[in-house]
């Protein structure tokens, strides 16, 4: 079979992380038989100062014709002066918006060997295994009208039913085939919103009887992340709730640079992507952490080519790496960002043998 995937490598240590995740990918795609064909394309910071804008046409074109997109991170100071439209994030909205990936699945699973990099008790970190279901495309970020001149500045929060409904359908299913538990997070004492939010989450419940379904306030639910967080299976929440708590949700694994995502849509590519932003300071230096990128890169196996033993292929050369003390400087190590892209291809190759799928 033939893959088509769209490197986006953005800005900063994006470029590099995504290098090491491309290699990964090439190397469990070689031993599992499958015809990889991959295209870079620019996004962010790069394509502005290439074609002027952050998200050129034939980028969104290649992307809406690929199997799936991974993306580095986008932004760095010498552009955080445009506004608008010509902004690094900007390009990152349209190209979510242009892909419809409503639904941001953001897996927290800290690595036993590094629970102690954490600045909670390691105690309260071990053991625990959550996903943060974001929704993507609506919300603050999205809404209309949002303007701003001297003296005062204006969002718009809107959501529909439709959108509530159909991240929560996600949410509901991935709940289902995981421990049964799903968290809504909202604020639906203050925001009409949010009002909308968990009535509309109330109702999809009724479709998913096995789902043990309860509601939080997103103030209470932040002190919770970080004083229970093994009591949390699955959280669905609106955009920029959920963009805080997932971030927050770093400091259980050690640190940003572990954590993935995947961004998925009704039909189309997935959008997989590192947590982490772009890090300026450090770019060039082959000391960022790439384990979140290709960590991404698993959950691109498993969602976007329908391969979860790939995926855990990739997952299991990642744990036998962190165990060995491949770890970059963000976790206490000297590791340099491609030489833990080659430590989990060499691992990926000591492993359990990946075989071509049957009927492929």
């Amino acid at each position: 079979m033939t893959f088509a995937v769209v490197a986006l490598p953005g800005d900063g240590v994006g470029v590099e992380v995504t290098a090491a995740a491309v290699a990964v990918l090439r190397a469990v795609a070689g031993t599992a038989g499958i015809d990889l064909v991959t295209e870079e394309r620019l996004i962010g910071g790069r394509a502005i100062e290439e074609t002027g804008g952050p998200l050129p046409d034939d980028t969104l074109s290649a992307c809406r014709t690929a199997d799936a997109v991974l993306l580095g991170a986008v932004g760095g100071p010498r552009w955080d002066h445009l506004s608008g439209g010509q902004r690094c994030e900007a390009g990152l909205l349209g190209l979510r918006a242009g892909l419809g990936v409503f639904a941001n699945l953001r897996p927290v699973r800290p690595h036993p060997r590094l629970v102690g990099l954490t600045a909670l008790r390691p105690g309260a970190v071990a053991g625990v295994d959550l996903v943060v279901v974001r929704e993507l495309t609506g919300g603050a970020y999205f809404a209309r009208p949002k303007r701003r001149d001297a003296l005062r500045a204006v969002d718009t929060i809107v959501y529909t039913r439709d959108e509530v409904e159909r991240v929560a359908r996600v949410a509901f299913s991935l709940a289902s085939q995981r421990r049964g538990r799903l968290t809504s997070v909202d604020k639906a004492n203050v925001l009409a919103t949010s009002e909308l939010w968990r009535e509309t989450v109330s109702s999809i419940a009724l479709e998913f009887p096995a789902v043990t379904l309860e509601h939080a306030l997103v103030d209470s639910f932040a002190m919770r992340l970080v004083q229970r967080p093994r009591d949390i299976d699955v959280v669905v929440t609106e955009n920029l709730f959920g963009d805080i708590l997932s971030d927050e949700a770093g400091v259980l694994v050690g640190s940003l640079g572990l954590l993935p995502s995947a961004s998925l849509g009704a039909g189309g590519p997935g959008l997989y992507e590192p947590v982490h932003g772009s890090a300026p300071e450090i770019a060039g230096m082959d000391c960022a952490n790439p384990y979140g990128a290709i960590l991404s890169v698993a959950l691109m196996l498993r969602h976007s080519l329908q391969r979860p033993d790939l995926g855990a292929a990739v997952e299991a050369a990642v744990d036998a790496c962190i165990d060995d003390g491949v770890l970059t400087a963000d976790l206490g190590g000297t590791t340099g960002t491609a030489a833990v892209g080659e430590a989990v291809v060499a691992a990926l190759a000591a492993g359990a043998r990946v075989t071509a799928e049957v009927g492929s």
